[in-house]
Protein backbone atom coordinates (compact mmCIF):
# COMPACT_ATOMS: atom_id res chain seq x y z
CA UNK A 1 0.00 0.00 0.00
CA UNK A 2 1.40 3.59 -0.83
CA UNK A 3 2.27 5.85 1.65
CA UNK A 4 1.54 9.51 1.81
CA UNK A 5 3.14 12.85 1.21
CA UNK A 6 2.72 15.53 4.15
CA UNK A 7 3.65 19.08 3.65
CA UNK A 8 4.12 20.33 7.50
CA UNK A 9 4.40 24.00 7.93
CA UNK A 10 7.11 24.82 10.49
CA UNK A 11 7.42 28.49 12.77
CA UNK A 12 8.70 31.11 10.92
CA UNK A 13 10.30 33.04 13.90
CA UNK A 14 8.23 31.91 16.95
CA UNK A 15 9.04 28.38 18.22
CA UNK A 16 5.89 28.38 19.22
CA UNK A 17 4.24 28.45 16.79
CA UNK A 18 4.35 25.31 15.81
CA UNK A 19 0.89 23.06 16.23
CA UNK A 20 -0.29 19.72 17.85
CA UNK A 21 -0.87 18.28 14.30
CA UNK A 22 2.09 19.20 12.86
CA UNK A 23 4.30 17.63 15.87
CA UNK A 24 2.29 14.77 15.97
CA UNK A 25 2.79 14.25 11.88
CA UNK A 26 6.53 14.74 12.03
CA UNK A 27 6.40 12.18 14.90
CA UNK A 28 4.45 9.90 12.96
CA UNK A 29 6.58 9.78 9.52
CA UNK A 30 8.84 7.67 8.40
CA UNK A 31 11.19 10.10 7.14
CA UNK A 32 11.35 13.94 6.36
CA UNK A 33 12.42 15.54 3.39
CA UNK A 34 13.53 18.88 4.23
CA UNK A 35 15.13 21.93 2.53
CA UNK A 36 17.85 22.52 4.87
CA UNK A 37 18.91 19.50 7.48
CA UNK A 38 20.37 21.73 9.82
CA UNK A 39 17.68 23.95 10.42
CA UNK A 40 15.25 21.06 10.51
CA UNK A 41 17.42 19.47 13.08
CA UNK A 42 17.22 22.59 15.38
CA UNK A 43 13.37 22.40 15.11
CA UNK A 44 13.50 18.64 15.75
CA UNK A 45 15.75 18.96 18.64
CA UNK A 46 13.57 21.49 20.23
CA UNK A 47 10.52 19.22 19.84
CA UNK A 48 12.39 15.97 21.01
CA UNK A 49 11.90 14.12 18.10
CA UNK A 50 14.62 11.62 16.51
CA UNK A 51 13.78 11.19 12.74
CA UNK A 52 15.65 10.03 9.61
CA UNK A 53 15.96 13.39 7.18
CA UNK A 54 17.12 13.71 3.49
CA UNK A 55 17.93 16.53 2.42
CA UNK A 56 15.34 18.16 -0.60
CA UNK A 57 16.33 21.44 -2.15
CA UNK A 58 16.28 23.74 -5.17
CA UNK A 59 19.44 21.77 -7.22
CA UNK A 60 19.03 18.27 -6.05
CA UNK A 61 14.97 18.40 -6.38
CA UNK A 62 14.90 16.09 -9.30
CA UNK A 63 16.96 13.11 -8.63
CA UNK A 64 15.93 12.96 -4.72
CA UNK A 65 12.23 14.05 -5.51
CA UNK A 66 12.32 10.52 -7.68
CA UNK A 67 13.87 8.63 -4.91
CA UNK A 68 11.24 10.24 -2.40
CA UNK A 69 8.49 8.96 -4.69
CA UNK A 70 9.93 5.27 -4.60
CA UNK A 71 9.82 5.16 -1.07
CA UNK A 72 6.41 6.88 -0.86
CA UNK A 73 4.79 3.99 -3.41
CA UNK A 74 6.88 1.28 -1.46
CA UNK A 75 4.35 2.45 2.00
CA UNK A 76 6.46 5.12 3.57
CA UNK A 77 4.91 8.51 4.91
CA UNK A 78 7.07 11.51 4.09
CA UNK A 79 6.78 14.69 6.17
CA UNK A 80 7.80 17.68 4.06
CA UNK A 81 9.02 20.99 5.37
CA UNK A 82 10.90 24.14 4.69
CA UNK A 83 13.43 26.10 6.49
CA UNK A 84 10.22 28.62 7.08
CA UNK A 85 6.64 28.72 6.87
CA UNK A 86 4.47 26.13 4.30
CA UNK A 87 6.06 23.78 1.90
CA UNK A 88 5.96 24.54 -1.60
CA UNK A 89 5.18 28.08 -1.82
CA UNK A 90 7.73 29.87 -3.21
CA UNK A 91 9.68 26.82 -2.63
CA UNK A 92 10.97 23.76 -4.37
CA UNK A 93 8.66 21.17 -2.80
CA UNK A 94 6.33 22.74 -5.31
CA UNK A 95 8.00 20.33 -7.96
CA UNK A 96 7.51 17.58 -5.35
CA UNK A 97 4.04 17.59 -5.13
CA UNK A 98 3.81 17.94 -9.06
CA UNK A 99 5.90 14.30 -9.05
CA UNK A 100 3.43 13.10 -5.81
CA UNK A 101 0.50 13.77 -7.76
CA UNK A 102 1.24 12.63 -11.36
CA UNK A 103 2.47 9.10 -9.13
CA UNK A 104 -1.20 9.32 -7.84
CA UNK A 105 0.24 9.73 -4.24
CA UNK A 106 -2.18 11.39 -1.44
CA UNK A 107 -0.90 14.58 -0.71
CA UNK A 108 -1.93 16.39 2.53
CA UNK A 109 -1.14 19.78 3.40
CA UNK A 110 -1.18 20.91 6.95
CA UNK A 111 -2.73 24.51 8.21
CA UNK A 112 0.03 26.36 9.47
CA UNK A 113 2.67 29.68 9.80
CA UNK A 114 2.61 31.07 6.34
CA UNK A 115 4.63 34.67 5.75
CA UNK A 116 2.85 35.97 3.05
CA UNK A 117 -0.62 35.59 4.54
CA UNK A 118 1.01 36.93 8.28
CA UNK A 119 2.06 40.03 6.63
CA UNK A 120 -0.86 41.02 4.58
CA UNK A 121 -3.25 40.17 7.41
CA UNK A 122 -1.31 43.36 9.27
CA UNK A 123 -0.19 45.86 6.56
CA UNK A 124 -3.37 47.65 6.59
CA UNK A 125 -3.71 47.17 2.88
CA UNK A 126 -6.39 45.96 0.85
CA UNK A 127 -7.00 42.04 1.43
CA UNK A 128 -9.86 41.35 -0.56
CA UNK A 129 -7.86 40.23 -3.60
CA UNK A 130 -4.65 39.98 -3.75
CA UNK A 131 -1.60 38.12 -5.96
CA UNK A 132 1.61 36.12 -4.68
CA UNK A 133 4.63 37.22 -6.48
CA UNK A 134 7.40 35.53 -4.65
CA UNK A 135 10.70 36.26 -5.37
CA UNK A 136 12.12 38.46 -7.83
CA UNK A 137 15.02 38.21 -9.97
CA UNK A 138 18.06 38.82 -9.02
CA UNK A 139 18.66 40.00 -12.51
CA UNK A 140 18.02 43.91 -13.34
CA UNK A 141 16.49 43.41 -16.42
CA UNK A 142 14.22 40.37 -15.29
CA UNK A 143 13.00 41.77 -12.40
CA UNK A 144 12.18 45.40 -14.18
CA UNK A 145 10.28 42.73 -16.64
CA UNK A 146 8.46 41.25 -13.82
CA UNK A 147 7.49 44.41 -12.21
CA UNK A 148 6.47 46.25 -15.99
CA UNK A 149 4.29 43.16 -16.44
CA UNK A 150 2.18 44.12 -12.49
CA UNK A 151 2.20 48.07 -13.92
CA UNK A 152 -1.76 47.44 -14.35
CA UNK A 153 -2.38 44.69 -11.65
CA UNK A 154 -5.37 46.13 -9.47
CA UNK A 155 -4.87 43.85 -6.88
CA UNK A 156 -2.71 43.99 -3.65
CA UNK A 157 0.78 42.29 -4.66
CA UNK A 158 2.74 39.93 -2.22
CA UNK A 159 6.66 39.87 -2.53
CA UNK A 160 9.56 38.17 -0.49
CA UNK A 161 12.36 40.28 -0.20
CA UNK A 162 16.44 39.31 1.03
CA UNK A 163 17.96 42.41 2.48
CA UNK A 164 20.96 42.84 0.42
CA UNK A 165 18.96 43.25 -2.41
CA UNK A 166 15.96 45.82 -1.09
CA UNK A 167 16.95 48.84 -1.69
CA UNK A 168 17.71 47.75 -5.46
CA UNK A 169 14.45 46.25 -5.90
CA UNK A 170 12.38 49.42 -4.23
CA UNK A 171 14.14 51.32 -6.20
CA UNK A 172 12.93 49.40 -9.36
CA UNK A 173 9.35 49.40 -7.92
CA UNK A 174 9.17 52.90 -7.36
CA UNK A 175 10.24 53.41 -10.81
CA UNK A 176 7.28 51.08 -12.98
CA UNK A 177 4.53 51.92 -10.04
CA UNK A 178 5.37 55.21 -9.13
CA UNK A 179 7.29 57.09 -6.15
CA UNK A 180 3.45 57.73 -4.20
CA UNK A 181 2.51 53.96 -4.69
CA UNK A 182 1.40 52.62 -1.02
CA UNK A 183 3.61 50.01 0.92
CA UNK A 184 3.68 48.36 3.90
CA UNK A 185 7.15 46.12 4.28
CA UNK A 186 6.70 43.72 7.03
CA UNK A 187 10.20 41.98 8.72
CA UNK A 188 11.04 39.70 11.21
CA UNK A 189 7.82 38.49 11.31
CA UNK A 190 6.62 36.87 15.11
CA UNK A 191 10.02 37.61 16.54
CA UNK A 192 10.78 39.50 19.33
CA UNK A 193 11.55 42.41 17.20
CA UNK A 194 8.86 42.40 14.33
CA UNK A 195 8.22 45.29 12.62
CA UNK A 196 5.66 47.18 9.74
CA UNK A 197 6.53 49.89 8.36
CA UNK A 198 3.86 51.76 5.88
CA UNK A 199 5.12 54.08 3.48
CA UNK A 200 5.06 54.69 0.23
CA UNK A 201 7.91 53.43 -2.55
CA UNK A 202 9.95 56.63 -2.54
CA UNK A 203 9.56 57.07 1.34
CA UNK A 204 10.70 53.56 1.64
CA UNK A 205 13.77 53.83 -0.89
CA UNK A 206 14.95 56.78 1.15
CA UNK A 207 14.26 54.93 4.51
CA UNK A 208 16.60 52.01 3.36
CA UNK A 209 18.86 53.71 1.22
CA UNK A 210 19.95 55.94 4.79
CA UNK A 211 19.13 52.59 7.13
CA UNK A 212 20.65 49.33 6.01
CA UNK A 213 17.89 46.98 5.73
CA UNK A 214 18.11 43.78 8.06
CA UNK A 215 15.95 40.43 8.03
CA UNK A 216 13.94 39.10 5.76
CA UNK A 217 11.08 41.01 4.33
CA UNK A 218 7.46 40.30 2.65
CA UNK A 219 6.40 43.54 0.83
CA UNK A 220 2.84 44.24 0.28
CA UNK A 221 2.58 46.55 -2.47
CA UNK A 222 -1.27 48.11 -2.68
CA UNK A 223 -2.56 47.43 -6.68
CA UNK A 224 -2.69 50.54 -9.06
CA UNK A 225 -6.27 52.43 -9.32
CA UNK A 226 -8.51 50.71 -11.86
CA UNK A 227 -8.58 52.75 -15.18
CA UNK A 228 -12.41 54.35 -15.87
CA UNK A 229 -13.37 54.41 -19.05
CA UNK A 230 -14.66 57.55 -20.74
CA UNK A 231 -18.28 57.22 -22.02
CA UNK A 232 -18.14 57.40 -25.85
CA UNK A 233 -19.02 60.90 -26.89
CA UNK A 234 -22.13 61.48 -29.54
CA UNK A 235 -19.92 62.00 -32.81
CA UNK A 236 -17.79 58.59 -31.29
CA UNK A 237 -21.35 57.20 -31.14
CA UNK A 238 -22.23 58.47 -34.92
CA UNK A 239 -19.07 57.33 -36.30
CA UNK A 240 -20.01 53.41 -34.91
CA UNK A 241 -23.40 53.42 -36.13
CA UNK A 242 -22.55 54.73 -39.42
CA UNK A 243 -20.09 52.13 -39.85
CA UNK A 244 -22.35 49.26 -39.11
CA UNK A 245 -25.21 50.61 -41.45
CA UNK A 246 -22.61 51.05 -44.35
CA UNK A 247 -21.68 47.31 -43.67
CA UNK A 248 -25.08 46.54 -44.35
CA UNK A 249 -26.52 46.07 -41.18
CA UNK A 250 -30.09 47.31 -41.47
CA UNK A 251 -30.69 51.11 -39.51
CA UNK A 252 -32.88 49.26 -36.47
CA UNK A 253 -30.19 46.38 -35.94
CA UNK A 254 -27.36 48.71 -36.63
CA UNK A 255 -29.24 50.61 -33.41
CA UNK A 256 -29.75 47.89 -31.36
CA UNK A 257 -25.88 46.82 -32.09
CA UNK A 258 -24.03 50.11 -31.26
CA UNK A 259 -26.31 50.71 -27.86
CA UNK A 260 -24.73 47.34 -26.95
CA UNK A 261 -21.48 47.79 -27.82
CA UNK A 262 -21.60 51.33 -26.58
CA UNK A 263 -23.65 50.92 -23.26
CA UNK A 264 -26.13 54.13 -24.83
CA UNK A 265 -29.73 54.35 -24.36
CA UNK A 266 -31.33 52.92 -27.52
CA UNK A 267 -33.39 56.05 -27.80
CA UNK A 268 -30.16 58.25 -27.90
CA UNK A 269 -28.78 56.25 -30.32
CA UNK A 270 -31.53 56.38 -32.24
CA UNK A 271 -31.66 60.01 -32.17
CA UNK A 272 -28.29 60.01 -33.86
CA UNK A 273 -29.39 57.66 -36.49
CA UNK A 274 -32.35 60.68 -37.70
CA UNK A 275 -29.27 62.90 -37.67
CA UNK A 276 -27.67 60.70 -40.28
CA UNK A 277 -30.04 60.18 -42.54
CA UNK A 278 -30.60 64.21 -42.57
Amino acid sequence: MAGMLYLVPTPIGNLGDISTRCRETLENADFIAAEDTRVSLKLLNHLGIKKSLVSYYEHNKDFKGEKIVERILAGETCALVSDAGSPAISDPGEDLVKQCAAAGITVCAIPGPCAAITALSISGQATGRFCFEGFLSTAKKSRREHLDSLKKETRTMIFYEAPHKLVNTLEDMAAVFGADRPISLCRELTKLHEEVVRTTLGGAVAKYTENAPKGEFVLIVAGAEPEIEEAPTEDDAAGYLKKLIDSGLSRKDAIKQTAKDLGLPKNVVYDLALNIEE
